[in-house]
């Protein structure tokens, strides 16, 4: 790769600035790429983006940036653009620091900003190589999450059009599931999420599937495939709580979408089962409704003064040996476990009066059957 160190005044930069969703971010008189296919969206918060400025402002130096030019004598933007997007809003007009907007600027200051230099390095290599070099320069001061490098390297239509489902603020899948899922839509936590779930139902990694839709045209699979997850959760579960947030919805489509439950029936269960003192994991009750697995609940296990109280009220002595007449029927409370008399899922509860002190064969034994 050769690399070439470059002064470039704002200037000439921010010349022919253009920010549009469908035809992205261009500048240098249309010459430069600022956000091409493999970067991520603008994510600089104010307090970031006003520091930009404010380095320009006084003249210190940003942090170079990387350029990679092509064979026509254009250039996409390797590194920086978080910068460059900030430099370039502000001289638009799109935002204003101090109370001064650019326009609000005497014209010795504003030739103070457009006259201020950047250091950067224009490069010149194969895909492959300012690829692994964007991963490796990323200095942002933003750490790139594990998705936003899987978008450097499957770039295309499939991948511009599924950023355009998933990817946006204020996109389709936020207004449809936002209620759903954790994460940020601009740092690519949607697009994560319905990728890991169609790759999973796929048996493949989540670069693998990328890899095979990566030519393709379009993304209209995997938004459908997301509305199909959403939609079966809201009509299993059709009374929303906030429990509901975060759970893995495509994981269990892919497991049990093909099941029959009766809505009405689960609510009826879930009302219950909230109100049940001994579950201390509740976001875990719909995975239990729709598995059986009592696991998923984190059931209230005893605790130590419940076991030293049924301990003495055993005397030591596991019922299990005595009734099978064995020789050893006393034991220290450390060789022994708790156990409910009437198990949690048939209504026993998690209390002295349901807790016995068994010895650590028997209780095993008894959970195992």
């Amino acid at each position: 790769m050769k690399i070439e160190l470059h002064e470039i005044k704002i200037r000439d930069i921010v010349n022919g600035y253009k920010d549009s969703d469908e035809n992205g971010v261009v500048g240098y008189g249309g010459r430069l790429n600022i956000r091409p296919a493999f970067q991520r969206e603008f994510v600089y918060k104010e307090k970031q983006r006003n520091a930009v400025i404010e380095t320009v402002v006084k003249g210190f130096p940003l942090n170079v940036m990387y350029w990679v030019e092509d064979e026509n004598g254009n250039y996409e933007l390797l590194d920086g653009q978080q910068r460059t997007i900030s430099i370039c809003q502000y001289v638009n007009g799109d935002f204003s620091l101090n109370s001064r907007a650019f326009h609000n600027l005497t014209e010795t200051e504003k030739n103070q900003i457009l006259d201020y230099s950047l250091m950067i390095y224009i490069c010149k290599g194969n895909d492959k190589e300012k690829l692994d070099w964007f991963k490796i320069i990323n200095i942002a001061g933003v750490q790139l999450k594990d998705q936003e490098l899987r978008n450097a390297i499957y770039t295309g239509a499939w991948l511009s059009d599924a950023k355009r489902y998933f990817s946006k603020n204020g996109c389709v899948a936020y207004l449809l599931a936002n209620k759903y899922l954790n994460g940020e839509v601009n740092r690519q936590d949607y697009l994560e999420t319905v990728l890991s779930w169609i790759s999973a139902k796929e048996g493949v990694k989540i670069e693998d599937y990328m890899s095979v839709h990566q030519h393709d045209t379009h993304a209209t699979p995997l938004w459908q495939y997301f509305q199909s997850v959403i939609n079966w959760a809201q009509t299993i579960f059709p009374k929303y709580r906030k429990e509901m947030k975060g759970l893995a919805w495509g994981a269990l489509y892919n497991t049990y979408g093909d099941k029959d439950y009766d809505p009405k029936e689960m609510e009826e269960k879930i009302v219950a089962l909230m109100q049940d003192d001994d579950i201390t994991k509740r976001s875990g009750i719909y995975e239990y409704l729709l598995s059986g697995n009592e696991k998923h609940l984190n059931i209230r296990a005893f605790t130590d003064n419940e076991k030293r109280q049924v301990y003495e009220r055993q005397k030591g002595i596991c019922p299990y040996c005595v009734a099978e007449h064995r020789e050893k029927t006393h034991y220290d409370i450390s060789e022994m476990e708790a156990d409910h008399v009437t198990p949690w899922s048939e209504g026993g509860k998690t209390n002295v009066d349901n807790c016995q002190m068994l010895c650590k064969e028997h209780n095993r034994r008894k959970s195992n059957i």
